[in-house]
């Protein structure tokens, strides 16, 4: 059973800003946790919601995920990244039917 894990977010940020890109590239970092697959960063391009961006990745099981939401780096950059930078979120995780 393959996970998605997603999360679409806005940045407390300017956009262009030295501190989004460093938010971004610490982001970019989670790709590393063992057992994240097919791991991306967009830009969100639809004007019907108030999000800026969105982060994807794919888990072949519910112990991959459970042991990434698990990991020190993550846990690290949670507390302190994404707690503090993240103005609003939504995660939204599925697997897939049929």
């Amino acid at each position: 059973m393959t996970i998605r894990h997603a999360a679409i977010f806005r940045l407390k940020h300017p956009h262009g800003s030295a501190e989004e890109k460093s938010f971004l590239a610490a982001l970019d970092r989670l790709r590393q946790i063992p057992g994240v697959g097919s791991f991306e960063i967009g830009r969100e391009t639809s004007p019907k919601n108030d999000f800026d961006y969105a982060v994807s990745m794919v888990f072949a099981d519910q112990a991959a995920y459970d042991a990434y939401n698990g990991h020190p780096d993550h846990v690290h950059f949670v507390q302190t990244r994404w707690l503090p930078e993240v103005a609003a979120f939504m995660e939204h995780d599925t697997v897939r039917i049929g």
